[in-house]
């Protein structure tokens, strides 16, 4: 009888601890979505138009961003020029970088389905649940002299990615994911790993109530420098109409 209360009591503290652990991603997750202006605003966000620059290889690149919720994420780049995509719909995904081939490439189905978290406008933190992905507190950490809840999302389809949301402003600074990247950036060569793709957050201002960062900047510490750099958006635009031509690989 003394065992099975024991035994008892302690499902109980796994259970109250896993609860307490929830609740605790989730206040994190609550005041992020409050920070950027508020779950409701997120999600009626449709399209997102961004457009800036990016160094790239020791060169200024002009970036367009288009997204169009659920279905649509599409990077335009030009560089020397030359015109280059990156095109990621619901059910196939392109990139095609004139330096290195004369036509697109279609991307295979694994890498597909890890980079649909690119159609989720809002992020994969809004209704994380209810999207299928899980979140999970993993601790407090020092990134650049900012202390941060670390929180780890594993989507529904097997990605992981971590956040670092700075303590104080509530906003993300920093996100790491294995391989891949706007650019190309954290690609394995055979026999090697994925490389941690490192993305930070900076110069956040508000666009229509809510709040975007406005300088992106991604590292891949394992690949020597390929796929990093940083890009400044000079102009964001909301729920504008896209145009259908963008959908297609060319």
């Amino acid at each position: 009888m003394k065992t099975l209360i024991l035994f008892s009591l302690f499902i109980l503290f796994l259970v109250s601890v896993q609860f307490a652990s929830a609740q605790t991603v989730d206040e994190i997750i609550d005041k992020y979505l409050a920070a950027r202006g508020g779950k409701e605003k997120l999600l009626s966000i449709k399209t997102i138009y961004m457009e800036g620059s990016r160094e790239m290889m020791g060169n200024e690149v002009a970036v367009k961003v288009t997204k169009e919720q659920g279905k649509l994420s599409r990077t335009e780049f030009e560089m020397g020029g030359t015109n280059g995509f990156m095109l990621i719909t619901e059910k196939e995904a392109w990139n095609f970088f004139p330096m290195r081939s004369p036509t697109p490439s279609k991307m295979p189905d694994d890498a597909v389905a890890a980079l649909q978290t690119e159609l989720d406008i809002a992020g994969p933190l809004v209704d994380y649940v209810a999207k299928g992905h899980k979140a999970e507190f993993i601790a407090k950490e020092t990134m650049d002299d900012i202390v941060c809840y670390k929180i780890k999302l594993t989507t529904k389809s097997g990605k992981v990615i971590n956040y670092w949301i700075d303590i104080s402003t509530n906003l993300i600074t920093q996100s790491s994911t294995k391989g891949g990247g706007m650019f190309g950036g954290g690609k394995k060569t055979e026999g090697e790993a994925p490389a941690d793709v490192i993305t930070m957050y900076k110069d956040y201002k508000a666009v229509d109530g809510i709040m975007f960062a406005h300088n992106i900047e991604t590292k891949n510490p394992s690949g020597q420098g390929r796929g990093s750099g940083g890009t400044t958006f000079d102009k964001i635009e909301l729920n504008k109409p896209v145009d259908a031509k963008l959908y297609k690989p060319e």
